[in-house]
């Protein structure tokens, strides 16, 4: 298979329902902010990717800019590990956060490396974090890319834009 057939977008695939995918996108959302690490992390996928680009570029590719985050599988469970230590003092005390979902489309399938077909959804968030330091407001957009499995939805792309990628960053010393 070719990267350029790994592109393309096609047509919604079938058994992919709207509010299981919802439910899928809230779930994550809801294990993020309340720092349930053990549960966030069970919904990836091995050959998952979290990216996170900056410099204000929305169409770039992972690994060709510069990335506030740029995650593999294995890397995912590194971070979780440093976090879960308790010595993550970007985050001590840990954030209170919670971020709201909306705008949520089915974008269509993407054909993935194993010949199957993964959905693509977009969605706009904010997300509200508070800590001894003040509160602040992360908006931007997330593009997810879901896998069917024997488990259930599985997460296996997760690429979060950040509106304010342009500008010096405060420290991201959590899960986007």
């Amino acid at each position: 298979m070719t990267a350029s057939t790994l592109d393309e977008l096609h047509t919604v695939p079938t058994g992919f329902d709207r509010d299981e995918v919802e439910q899928f996108l809230y779930r994550e959302a809801r294990f993020a902010d309340e720092s349930d690490y053990d549960s966030w992390e069970a919904l990836w996928t091995d050959d998952a990717l979290y990216w996170v680009p900056a410099n204000g570029s929305a169409d770039a590719r992972p690994g060709n800019q510069m990335a506030i985050i740029c995650d593999n599988r294995s890397r995912i469970g590194t971070r979780l590990k440093q976090i879960r230590t308790g010595k993550r003092y970007a985050q001590t005390p840990v954030s209170n956060m919670r971020r709201l979902l909306s705008n949520i489309e089915l974008l269509g399938g993407r054909t993935n490396s194993e010949g199957g077909i993964d959905l693509e959804v977009g969605a706009n968030f904010l997300l509200l974090e508070s800590r001894a330091r003040g509160t602040h407001l992360w908006g931007g957009r997330t593009t997810y890319r879901l896998r069917r499995t024997d488990a259930g939805l599985r997460l296996v792309y997760k690429k979060v834009v950040l509106v304010d990628n342009d500008r010096p960053l405060p420290t991201l010393g959590f899960l986007i």
